[in-house]
């Protein structure tokens, strides 16, 4: 089976220098372009404010995981909030499903990956990027606040690209939440006792997390956002 090349590889592989050359212009006004929808799409929709849910793709439907993101969503529409979310399946569409059969507001932002994944059936606002960066930016211009459920790589990364912006004062304060003490619990002892106590980071950089089991306490913490504001 061939591998589709992505955008993103286009933009970056240093092999395709002479590509780049003459496609510059085009590719340019294809990113502007993407950055422009996002944004006239998502104003457009009003979504009010919503919290980025953070999670496995890899999610089974049958699993504990999918359940609480079910309840998440429901929970954060609830209190208010919409749900927002990278589109596709797993986690993601455990939290948009929560939102959308509360009636809430469920806003998926998809992305082009060399294996295709889709948009899921619980969102009632949906986008599909071709970059990873342009994509970034709606999350943190549109989210108040972030949930983080169990996942890999993509929710790492994401994570810490919020985490960076909030603690070098690059952004407002986003309150985030990492929901599963199992799970997430060994990595924020490793950033308290490794990286915090080699000075890489401070104590108060770690206490931007809150860890909790507990659905109610994330989305309380969730709130601080407005208190912020």
């Amino acid at each position: 089976m061939n591998r589709r090349i992505t955008a993103d590889e286009h933009l970056l592989d240093s092999r395709r220098q002479e590509e780049w050359k003459q496609k510059a212009s085009w590719r340019v006004l294809k990113i502007q372009a993407e950055f422009v929808e996002g944004f006239d799409t998502l104003q457009e929709a009003n979504i009010g404010d919503a919290i980025g849910v953070y999670g496995s793709a890899r999610t089974s439907e049958d699993s504990e995981e999918y359940k609480q993101g079910i309840e998440l969503g429901r929970k954060l529409v609830e209190a208010g909030f919409g749900v927002l979310t990278g589109g596709g399946p797993g986690t993601m569409e455990a939290a948009n499903r929560g939102a959308y059969d509360s009636g809430g507001t469920s806003v998926g932002l998809g992305i082009e990956l060399p294996f295709e994944q889709g948009i899921n059936d619980y969102v009632t606002v949906g986008l599909n990027f071709h970059y990873f960066f342009a994509r970034k930016v709606m999350f943190l211009k549109y989210s108040q606040g972030f949930c983080a459920l169990p996942g890999g790589f993509g929710t790492m990364d994401e994570l810490f690209e919020s985490l960076t912006l909030v603690q070098t004062e690059k952004v407002g304060f986003f309150p985030i939440a990492l929901i599963g003490s199992d799970y997430w619990g060994g990595l924020v002892d490793w950033l308290r006792h490794t990286m915090c106590a080699d000075g890489k980071i401070d104590d108060k950089d770690v206490d931007l997390l809150l860890v909790t089991d507990d659905l109610d306490e994330a989305v309380e913490h969730m709130n601080a956002s407005r208190y912020r504001r």
